[in-house]
């Protein structure tokens, strides 16, 4: 079966390439994404796949039917959107979009969805059980995956698969990482209130500014020394506002940012933790404030059993040396994380680094570039994990 799926990736190589290339020359943004929908859809219906659209707002949902003798359902999802990112890459197929770029791989991530589909559709009355390939849109504003599970898509899975493209590692490798993969990520507001007075007479004055400012600081120097250090934690504060004008003390400011942690422990205490040092450097200064503290996505947690099938898979079709056992995980955040309060799931990176670059751009970045070479990897190694599926745990 392995010889197999690698033939159908290999005869369908030119195919994905003008898909990821259309895809990546017409980014649409986060819960925008009709074109990219429509595409995605027809794409699918041409190949004999059956299609359901406007699944979670501007979601695609695909079913491959399988013989019906294990009654388990393997779903495996990608995402569709873009980022705000004016590309300056320079390539022949750039976005043609100003100001939006597939800037984190997610046309990739679409193309490896397409592929997989379609190779499981003509290996369909071989596979004993059914697959439902989720295209996800929104996971840039972390609202996506939610929107999908709303509409019903994770009814009956037993397991989720998904992958995310790394420029770290080179194209034709894989990434696995048993447990935490990514960080939860959640939004912090602040808000200090102080009282507004004459720049020249300060003492007159609560300077909210200035309180801030001890605040910022002393959270930051709390995480050193209060944290557990093999228990990270990462709060950036990213935009402050506040003040009215150079000569008078602002009695108002309020601060934006990320808190990242990967331990579900840890993150529960976060917000009395932070509440308490915004309380106490207040109340030495005489200031109020207020704080909203927004959970976002938990942290993506491998299943262990699903992460052993992917990653004896890809060592069946690439070799041991092309699959990289991932030590540590990321701090960035996924969305994905949502589909595994509903099944066990694993995730994993797909290499997409050019091996003769000195210099490979990381996601986000407006020259961020893939080894289109990779899209083959990502293909077999999903189409083989979910074929060798049920087989798995018997």
């Amino acid at each position: 079966m392995l010889t197999r799926i690698q033939d159908l990736a290999e005869k369908l190589a030119p195919r994905l390439i003008e898909i990821r290339r259309h895809i990546h020359a017409h980014p649409e943004l986060s819960a925008q994404e009709q074109k990219t929908a429509a595409f995605v859809a027809g794409v699918l219906s041409s190949s004999g796949v059956r299609v359901t659209e406007t699944v979670g707002k501007t979601g695609v949902v695909a079913e491959v039917q399988g013989n019906g003798t294990d009654a388990r359902l393997l779903a495996i999802r990608t995402d569709m959107d873009a980022l705000p990112i004016e590309e300056r890459t320079g390539l022949e197929y750039a976005s043609r979009e100003p100001g939006i770029m597939h800037a984190c791989g997610h046309d990739v991530h679409t193309t490896v969805g397409l592929g997989t589909a379609m190779i499981l559709a003509q290996l369909a009355s071989e596979l004993p059980g059914n697959v439902r390939l989720l295209f996800q849109p929104a996971e840039e504003i972390a609202q996506g995956a939610s929107w999908m599970i709303a509409d019903g898509v994770m009814d009956k899975v037993s397991a989720i698969l998904s992958l995310h493209v790394f420029p770290s590692i080179s194209a034709g490798s894989i990434g696995v990482r048993y447990g935490a993969l990514t960080a939860a990520a959640d939004d912090l507001e602040i808000e200090i209130i102080g009282e507004s007075g004459h720049g020249a007479r300060p003492h007159e004055a609560i300077d909210a500014i200035w309180i801030a400012s001890q605040v910022i600081t002393n959270l930051q120097q709390a995480i050193s020394r209060t944290q557990n250090p093999l228990r990270p934690v990462v709060l950036s504060i990213g935009q402050i506002n506040g003040g009215r004008a150079p000569n008078i003390i602002a009695d108002r400011v309020k601060l934006l940012g990320t808190v990242r942690s990967l331990h579900p422990e840890t993150r529960d205490n976060l917000p009395s933790w932070i509440t308490k040092i915004v309380s106490s450097v207040c109340d030495n200064y005489g200031a109020r404030y207020h704080i909203n503290y927004r959970p976002g996505v938990p942290s993506v947690q491998n299943d262990l059993a699903l992460s052993q099938l992917v990653q004896t898979a890809a060592e069946e079709a690439f070799g041991s040396d092309r699959v990289l056992v991932l030590t540590e995980p990321s701090l960035g955040a996924e969305d994905f994380s949502m589909y595994l309060e509903h099944s066990p799931g694993m995730m994993f990176r797909l290499g997409v680094g050019y091996k003769e670059r000195a210099l490979n751009y990381p996601l986000h970045h407006p020259l961020f570039d893939v080894d289109e070479s990779a899209i083959i990897t990502g293909v077999v190694t999903m189409a083989y994990s979910a074929y060798r599926y049920w087989q798995h745990g018997k």
